[in-house]
């Protein structure tokens, strides 16, 4: 592998790292924090704390999704359907953070007008949902393969992995399982 094949990669992972990390903080953490906290703690976290951690969240997911880009112009020729499925769902959950999540999340912390409760709730959802599709694109990532020694990419096999995959990701963007979370 190429050195600038090798650093868009370490990248990608790093900012993955930051990205899916603030993720996981928020929806398992910070939420909890936020529903115990006494009325100056959270009056000083969502002032402080929060703005921070939704800086680092947003720019981690445009790293990662800006390198993933430059990582799938780069292996235009070794795509399979587990590199396929992944983009889509990073994809995904990259539009959520900056379409949906960060301007509701304004609002909920009262740095923009609107109504907080609803934009704090349209938020969550989005959230939630990018917990439930980071198990599946983990998958895809992880099962995707990588260079060997210049000899291709070697993807995970095994039969039938397009209706696996597909199981996998109904069964994390299933109602029921969204249910649970919420």
């Amino acid at each position: 592998m190429d050195l600038i094949g090798f650093l868009f990669r370490w990248s990608h992972v790093l900012f993955g790292i930051t990205w899916i990390g603030m993720l996981y903080y928020f929806n398992f953490i910070q939420g909890g924090y936020f529903k115990q906290a006494s009325a100056e703690g959270l009056a000083d976290a969502k002032a402080k704390l929060a703005p921070s951690a939704l800086w680092w969240f947003r720019w981690g997911a445009m790293g990662t999704f800006i390198t993933g880009l430059a990582l799938l112009g780069k292996l235009a020729i070794g795509l399979n359907n587990y590199i396929i499925v992944g983009a889509v769902f990073g994809t995904i959950m990259f539009l959520n953070v900056w379409l949906i999540i960060w301007p509701n999340q304004k609002i909920a912390l009262g740095m923009a007008e609107g109504d907080a409760p609803a934009a704090g709730a349209k938020a969550l959802l989005a959230s939630r949902h990018n917990v439930l599709y980071s198990a599946p694109m983990t998958f895809c990532m992880l099962a995707s393969g990588h260079p060997s020694g210049g000899m291709g990419y070697n993807a995970f096999s095994m039969s039938n992995s397009m209706i696996v995959m597909l199981v996998i990701c109904l069964l994390y963007t299933s109602d029921a399982v969204d249910d649970l979370l919420c």
